[in-house]
């Protein structure tokens, strides 16, 4: 069955670094799109960046308040996508989620916890 397990979460400093994992299990991530969503406290879940499939490149994007501070990469031979965040902001303060769509069907990992204070 598809399952997706997010680590690597943690406190960190403004202006600090941190790698999120996602480790699929249940399907090959490389021919899916793979997405990272985050959810603060009191608000919506939001998109924050996808890697396209393998098959037609892999190309990433992200959301405006990330984008040149966070990148998105995946490790086909481990079945893992990542989420390395640099230059970190109170704001970045969310649990953070791995998303995965087949066919019809959204999938969500359990969530990782990033508290961005000093």
């Amino acid at each position: 069955q598809v399952q997706l397990v997010e680590s690597g979460g943690g406190w960190v400093q403004p202006g600090g670094s941190l790698r999120l994992s996602c480790a699929a299990s249940g399907f090959m991530s490389s021919m899916y799109f793979m997405n990272w969503f985050r959810q603060a406290p009191g608000k919506e879940r939001e998109w924050v960046a996808t890697i396209t499939s393998t098959s037609v490149g892999g190309s990433t994007s992200y959301a405006d308040s990330v984008k040149g501070r966070f990148t998105i990469s995946r490790d086909n031979a481990k079945n893992t996508v990542y989420l390395e965040m640099n230059s970190l902001i109170p704001e970045d303060t969310a649990v953070y989620y791995c998303n995965v769509r087949i066919g019809i069907r959204n999938y969500w990992g359990q969530g990782t916890q990033v508290t961005v204070s000093s």
